[in-house]
């Protein structure tokens, strides 16, 4: 991984995700199940261990979002991962409209002893109260509107949309959505730089150029063919230094000013925005 995106420059934690921390830790006596989304792409990066400690004594459910985004064998791959180590665990497009049936089905797998008791006290029609958490920006709002099949949430797509718990009512769940939060201090550098790639943290606290320069490393080190074939570059482009590598990233698209410049910022945002948007394919970025 590469030392370009400055570690100390990503440490994001703003006083709401505090906030939400205690909430989910209040919240979480009163719900049934937890649905923890990931990022398909980097799902151990998206893993906040701060959510998977609160919500440890839960059935939860474990959803690698954005799959119409990352490799599906390696998608493939994660589930297994999950599924060997105890955990339910499925692959969804939350911009399916009937993305949700799956997941309801899971969901009361998951609570089969839970609802086969309340049959028994014959309350089979008691609602399932669902909470639902995540890092920001891992698509909780357009997952609620795959779920209900109408759009319910706001959805965009940045960060930090959601900023205070709202249940949502969908036919006999009742769904919490929690504000995305990160945690307080990341482990590693790849871990923040896989969040900063995927747009978990805001790209107004992030040096844009530093950015794409270590999107780009990781790209010719994980994906050199996509990154080539998509900006036209040869086998020396490949090896050149970081900064070089985006001024002819730059230059392939024409991005020039006067005297022949190239614009770097222009194209280290076209870098990081065509990534987020599979225009160089589908890719992830961890394997399990």
């Amino acid at each position: 991984m590469s030392e370009n995106v400055n570690h100390k420059n990503i440490q994001w934690f703003p006083g709401h995700m505090a906030r939400t921390l205690r909430v989910m830790e209040q919240e979480v006596r009163h719900v049934d199940v937890v649905l923890i989304l990931l990022d398909a792409r980097i799902p151990r990066s998206s893993l906040n261990p701060e959510i998977e400690r609160i919500t440890a004594g839960k059935p939860h459910l474990y959803l690698l979002n954005k799959a119409d985004l990352a490799d599906p064998d390696a998608t493939a791959q994660w589930v297994r991962y999950f599924t060997r180590n105890g955990d339910a665990c499925l692959a969804v497009n939350s911009k399916k409209r009937s993305g949700g049936v799956p997941v309801r089905k899971a969901i009361d797998e998951e609570l089969a002893g839970l609802l086969a008791r309340r049959a028994g006290k014959g309350m089979s029609g008691a609602r399932i109260r669902v909470m639902l958490a995540g890092i920001p920006n891992v698509g909780k709002s357009t997952f609620i509107n795959s779920f209900a099949g109408s759009a319910r949430a706001k959805a965009e797509d940045r960060p930090g949309v959601t900023r205070g718990k709202q249940w949502v009512a969908v036919d006999g769940y009742d769904l919490l959505d929690m504000p995305g939060v990160l945690w307080k201090k990341f482990d590693s550098l790849e871990t923040a730089s896989n969040l900063a790639f995927i747009g978990s943290i805001k790209d107004d606290i992030l040096d844009v150029e530093s950015l794409a320069m270590s999107l780009a490393d990781e790209m010719r080190r994980m994906h050199p063919d996509r990154l080539a074939e998509r900006y036209k570059l040869s086998a020396e482009d490949l090896e050149l230094e970081p900064y070089e590598l985006l001024e002819q990233i730059g230059r392939r698209r024409g991005m020039l000013m006067s005297g022949g410049v190239v614009d770097t910022e222009r194209a280290a945002r076209v870098l990081v925005d065509e990534f987020r948007a599979a225009k160089m394919g589908r890719i992830t970025l961890e394997r399990p």
